[in-house]
C-alpha cells in the first residue's frame, strides 16, 4: 500500500505530531469527506506500507523526527514556487524555505526530493519573463539537491475560482504552455535537472517534457526494490498518471492559505477545521464520537467534480 501524506493538505508543515502519533499507533482513520458518519481505517505499519509519499511546502517540522520513520520507505514532494504573499499568503520567505530542501536533501538523498514548481500562473505580476527568471535563481539554488523538477499549470477550479480572480490572471494558451516548458528545459538541463508534467492535458513533448506521476511507480520501485510497475492508476483528475495510493489528509485544512489551491478554498471553514485538530485523534480533523460506520476497507472509486469521492466497502 502506497500512503499520500497528503494531496488534501500540508501534513508535514502543520500536522506532522499527529502523524508521528498515528506511526506510532499503526493507524490512522479517514472521514469520507462526503458522508461524514463513514470512516476507514487504514493499518500503516511496516508491513502495510510500502511507501509514504509526502506533499510540502515547509517540512521543517517534521524533520528532527525523521528517525521515526526508520524502516519505512518514503519519498517528498516539496513545492518550491516563486509567488509572493499575495498568492502564497502564509508559505514564509523563500531564503529558508530553500535552506530547508537542501537539508532534508542532505539527510535523505536527492533521489527522494521531487521539486514541484507549481502551479504556473501568468498574470501582470508574474510575467513569464518574471518565472523564467526566477525559476533559473531557484534551479541554481536546488543544484545538486535534487534531479527533477514537475511543473503544471493553473487549472481554474470553481472551489479556488473566487479567490484567484483577485489576482487577475490571464489565459495560459496551449502555445505559452510550449514557449515556458521549453525555457524551463533548457534552465533546468544546465543544472543537471529534468523536468516532468503533472496532470496536464496538453502534450509538452514537444518541449522535451513528458507526462510525469507524482505517486510514481518507477521511483518506489527503485527506492523500494519492490515491483510496482504493474499498479492500477488512481486518476484522481484529467492526465493524471499517478498509481493508487491512500490520502490521509482533510480538505480545506492547510494554513498556507495558497490562493490556487483547490483543496484548501474556504478560510473559515480552514480556521474551523484547524481548532478542531487534536493530535491524539486518530482522525486529522476531531475525534471519533461513537456514532461513526467503521470500516477496514478502502477504495477510492469515482471523481465528483475536481475532488475523489471516498467510497467505502462496508
Amino acid at each position: 500500500m502506497i500512503v499520500s501524506v497528503s494531496r488534501r493538505t500540508d501534513i508535514p508543515a502543520f500536522y506532522s505530531e499527529w502523524f508521528f502519533n498515528r506511526i506510532n499507533a499503526g493507524e490512522v482513520m479517514i472521514r469520507n469527506p462526503f458522508n461524514r458518519n463513514q470512516v476507514s481505517r487504514v493499518v500503516i505499519n511496516r508491513k502495510s506500507v510500502d511507501c509514504f509519499v509526502f506533499w510540502t511546502k515547509n517540512p521543517k517540522p517534521m524533520m528532527d523526527k525523521l528517525h521515526l520513520l526508520e524502516g519505512y520507505t518514503y519519498y517528498f514532494q516539496f513545492t518550491l514556487n516563486s509567488y509572493g504573499e499575495d498568492v502564497e499568503t502564509k508559505v514564509g520567505k523563500k531564503k529558508g524555505i530553500v535552506e530547508t530542501f537542501r537539508q532534508l536533501s542532505m539527510k535523505i538523498g536527492k533521489k527522494k526530493m521531487i521539486w514541484r514548481y507549481d502551479p504556473i500562473l501568468i498574470s501582470k505580476v508574474y510575467t513569464k519573463e518574471y518565472h523564467y527568471k526566477w525559476f533559473e535563481i531557484l534551479a541554481q539554488k536546488l543544484c545538486g539537491y535534487t534531479d527533477k523538477c514537475v511543473i503544471s499549470f493553473v487549472d481554474q477550479y470553481k472551489e479556488s475560482r473566487k479567490n484567484a480572480d483577485t489576482l487577475a490572471l490571464e489565459t495560459i494558451t496551449d502555445s505559452d504552455m510550449l514557449e515556458i516548458g521549453a525555457r524551463f528545459v533548457n534552465i533546468a538541463q544546465k543544472y543537471h535537472m529534468v523536468i516532468e508534467s503533472c496532470a496536464e492535458k496538453n502534450d509538452l513533448s514537444a518541449a522535451k517534457i513528458q507526462h510525469g506521476r507524482c505517486i510514481d511507480h518507477h521511483l518506489i520501485s527503485c527506492i523500494t526494490g519492490k515491483d510496482f510497475t504493474n499498479s492500477k492508476q488512481d486518476r484522481m483528475r484529467d492526465g493524471c498518471k499517478c498509481v493508487k495510493s491512500v490520502d490521509i489528509g482533510e480538505y480545506n485544512s492547510c494554513l498556507h492559505y495558497c490562493t490556487y489551491c483547490y483543496a484548501n478554498y474556504n478560510s473559515g471553514a480552514i480556521e474551523r477545521n484547524n481548532s478542531s485538530h487534536d493530535a491524539t485523534s486518530p482522525l486529522l480533523l476531531g475525534n471519533v464520537t461513537g456514532s461513526e460506520k467503521i470500516t477496514d476497507h478502502y477504495l477510492c472509486k469515482k471523481i465528483v467534480g475536481n475532488i475523489e469521492q471516498i467510497s467505502l466497502l462496508l
